[in-house]
């Protein structure tokens, strides 16, 4: 099992920034790539970003390319969501989510998820 909790979410003006973290405890050493997804009231869940946990690779969907960045710290098992740029319509809850199995970037397959923490963008 792997434990996922995420912090660092909060109010912000449009054209600001914020970082979310999310940290993973349990069987972190099987960790084969986290990614970030978010949710707006009465919208479906979105694809928001993805690292591969071993190599570093990233993924991002053009909604968020080159406003958003995903790295990781393996040493303190956490990933990090660094949103830039930031728009009202970026207002969702975002969940962070991890998986033990390999399968490609582009797969939104993931085992464990986070609870997710409040992200409000004001214009």
């Amino acid at each position: 099992q792997v434990q996922l909790v995420e912090s660092g979410g909060g109010l912000v003006q449009a054209g600001g920034s914020l970082r979310l973290s999310c940290a993973a405890s349990g069987r972190t050493f099987n960790l084969y790539g986290m990614g970030w997804f978010r949710q707006a009231p009465g919208k479906e869940r979105e694809f928001v970003g993805a690292i591969s946990w071993t190599g570093g690779g990233t993924l991002y969907p053009d909604s968020v390319k080159g406003r958003f960045t995903i790295n990781r710290d393996t040493g303190k098992n956490t990933v990090y969501l660094q949103m830039n740029s930031l728009k009202p319509e970026d207002t969702a809850v975002y969940y962070c989510a991890a998986r033990v199995r390999f399968r490609a970037l582009s797969d939104f397959t993931y085992e464990y998820w986070g609870q997710g923490t409040q992200v409000t963008v004001s214009s």
